[in-house]
């Protein structure tokens, strides 16, 4: 069996002190991406893939795309688990990799703080006018007015899960009434936390501002359109921090620009990288770069548990918290 495993997030090689003692000290020889790669932080594309990672038994994966193109190359060379560093795996065509005996896993677990905290970076930076503030000051105004405030408001939480639930944590200091809707409603914690479950078309016309915690999924793709936009207070804020295509990003433009509702902060794009977005141009709307989830103790965990799941994985464990295609188990070990 080869022991070579490609980490091909570029930027995981600064932290390699997290991960690289599991891998090697298993036996493991870690492999990364084109040298370019290392200073645009540029992700892998899929011809890089192909010529790369076969030969590779595990690959600790960021968010470049596993097709199943890749995925049948790279099976029939000796590929055997592909181990997002990330709580997200939808760059990975599932089914192509349980049909090839590949096991996927995530890091669940090890970046909801991150999240939770950059919601309230966006919420405070709309609320009080962080943007529009900077701006003047810099082109040598002075704009001392009132500004918005959090206390007393309703926080819409749409997905109670564990990023949800973290958010929901630290509304209580701030004095905010929490609503949620949750497909598995978890009572014990809306109890213990002072959350009510409603009907998301609820929560639209209540919130002052609502935040995206879903999984893009079939169910969940433009959940956020002109019709559920229209359900807003036309004061609200609508904040994404979850994955890009929940969102319907023509209509949320149209809608801030009709002033519908109030603002948008994003982290999340239809796109990634973007190129040219109407978004970008609108004053309404705070961006950051995909990196809610990625502060620097966040980025060590999620590479510490797939390096930690690739281990245990190629030594006949299974790791059942961490593996996302639990049907692919027989076909697995069969290929060990």
């Amino acid at each position: 069996m080869s022991r070579r495993v490609l980490v091909a997030p570029a930027p995981l090689r600064e932290i390699e002190f997290t991960y690289g003692p599991i891998l090697r000290g298993a036996g493991y020889a870690i492999e990364y991406p084109p040298r370019d790669h290392v200073f645009t932080e540029q992700q892998m594309s899929v011809p890089e893939l192909l010529a790369q990672l076969p030969g590779c038994v595990a690959s600790l994966a960021g968010s470049e795309p596993y097709t199943r193109e890749v995925i049948a190359k790279a099976a029939e060379a000796g590929l055997k688990v592909i181990a997002r560093a990330g709580v997200g795996y939808d760059a990975v065509d599932l089914q192509a990799a349980t049909d090839h005996g590949v096991a996927v896993c995530y890091a669940p677990g090890t970046n909801q703080e991150a999240v939770a905290e950059h919601v309230f970076l966006l919420m405070l930076a709309l609320a009080r006018k962080l943007r529009e503030q900077d701006t003047e000051i810099r082109a040598g105004l002075w704009p001392r007015r009132a500004v918005g405030n959090l206390r007393g408001k309703t926080l819409g939480v749409i997905g109670l899960g564990r990023i949800g639930k973290a958010v929901a944590r630290r509304a209580i200091p701030f004095d905010l009434k929490v609503i949620a809707t949750e497909i598995a409603p978890d009572h014990a914690f809306a109890a213990a936390h002072n959350v009510t479950f409603v009907p998301l078309e609820q929560l639209l016309r209540e919130s002052d501002v609502v935040t995206l915690h879903v999984p893009k999924t079939p169910l969940t793709k433009n959940i956020i359109n002109k019709d559920t936009l229209a359900l807003m207070k036309p004061s609200a804020f609508l904040l994404n921090t979850a994955r890009g295509g929940i969102v319907h990003e023509k209509d949320l433009h149209d809608a801030l620009v009709a002033k519908t509702i109030a603002g948008a902060g994003l982290d999340v794009y239809e796109v990634e990288p973007p190129k040219t977005n109407p978004l970008f141009g609108l004053d309404s709307v705070v961006l950051t770069a995909h990196t809610a989830g990625v502060d620097q103790q966040s980025r060590q965990d999620m590479a510490r548990v797939p390096a930690q799941a690739i281990v245990k994985l190629l030594a006949g464990e299974w790791p059942e918290e961490w593996v996302v295609n639990a049907q692919v188990k027989e076909k697995f070990f069969a290929r060990l």
